[in-house]
């Protein structure tokens, strides 16, 4: 037998034979699609899971391309459990649900009141042309304040577990 078809049938040998192994042990691993938004003026990543609204649930799951669960019982869940998340319904361009910015989120992980569940905070700038972006809820709720947007709390609940945050990640 000459050495190159050797070779090359050995390396086939052990393509198959690897090829029918056993996969690694251990958690089985999934793949969400992540959606970008900030935290105290840091770009963060974070998951939907469920939806307390039918309508919100779907156009997450269509925004997402990723199933995001109705379960109307979050809508139960004290306001004391959970987190904030302002959603943009104006102003500028970006990757939001409406398609302005980014959600901005309070309490990141480490901080002592931080939470998956996030009460939705819907957010419209008074004069668009004014507009800029906001990375932070201290940002946001200083903007309130101003007069610059306001905050409708339509009393909507999503899990949004972070899965990259400044100084972490899963």
């Amino acid at each position: 037998m000459k050495p190159l078809p050797w070779f090359m049938s050995s390396i086939l040998l052990l393509f198959v034979l690897s090829a029918c192994a056993a996969p690694a042990s251990g958690p089985a691993k999934a793949e969400l699609p992540a959606g970008l938004a900030y935290a105290d003026g840091k770009e963060i990543y974070f998951v939907h899971t469920e939806a307390s609204d039918p309508g919100v649930a779907e156009t997450l799951t269509n925004m997402m391309r990723s199933p995001v669960l109705y379960v109307p019982s979050l809508a139960n869940v004290p306001q004391a459990a959970l987190g904030k998340v302002y959603v943009f319904q104006n102003g500028l361009p970006g990757k939001g649900p409406f398609g302005f910015q980014e959600d901005v989120f309070d309490n990141p992980p480490g901080s002592p009141d931080y939470t998956p569940l996030r009460s939705i905070h819907l957010v419209k700038w008074v004069d668009e042309s004014k507009a800029r972006l906001l990375k932070s809820a201290a940002e946001v709720e200083a903007a309130q304040s101003a007069g610059e947007v306001t905050i409708e709390v339509p009393g909507i609940v999503v899990n949004m577990p972070f899965i990259v945050w400044d100084g972490g990640k899963r």
